[in-house]
């Protein structure tokens, strides 16, 4: 899948926004809490939609979810899930907008728990990609097994976003991504 994609992204203009995020963020690591949340926010909005049209509704997006803030989405209650539900700039699902909601306040529990979101998914580091929508599914809401695949490969969790051949490769390796990295033990 990654060389297709990586192929057919190189071909495409510079404007397109496939080619920039291709360019500049798919499967490079992140490390803030609000970026993860960010992606996941968008990697379950784009169920059942093109990318393309999550790319072209990105900045919508953070402005409706106001900046992808964890603490303000936590505090969101029914007006801001109708603020969202008539915002035709994003996708208007109550399900993906209850689950964004929903996830925020999970990601403070795990933040609680374990310092951040990210050192969680550091510390579940290296599952399967098996193991890990069983994770997310027992975790999160709005999270299959595609949802989650996209977003542990474009966080730089699981190998995949592109190709050996890409020239995009070498710069993600260099920001050292999760699956890059040999376990120091055996998971149990």
């Amino acid at each position: 899948m990654a060389t297709a994609y990586c192929e057919a992204v190189l071909n495409m203009e510079r404007s397109n926004v496939h080619k920039k995020y291709h360019d500049t963020e798919y499967g490079f690591p992140i490390k803030s809490d609000n970026r993860l949340f960010e992606r996941l926010v968008l990697e379950i909005n784009q169920a059942g939609l093109s990318w393309s049209t999550i790319l072209n509704k990105k900045e919508n997006f953070t402005r409706a979810y106001n900046g992808f803030n964890i603490e303000k989405v936590v505090a969101y209650n029914d007006d801001d899930v109708n603020r969202l539900l008539n915002n035709a700039g994003i996708i208007r699902n109550r399900l993906k907008i209850e689950a964004a909601i929903g996830n925020a306040k999970r990601i403070k529990i795990i933040q609680r728990d374990n310092g951040s979101f990210k050192k969680w998914l550091d510390q579940n580091h290296p599952l399967t990609k098996e193991e890990w929508v069983k994770l997310f599914k027992q975790t999160f809401k709005f999270t299959g097994g595609e949802i989650v695949n996209e977003f542990l490969m474009s966080t730089g969790y699981l190998p995949g976003a592109h190709s050996p051949a890409c020239p995009v490769y070498e710069k993600v390796l260099k920001r050292i991504p999760a699956w890059s990295i040999k376990p120091s033990k055996t998971r149990l």
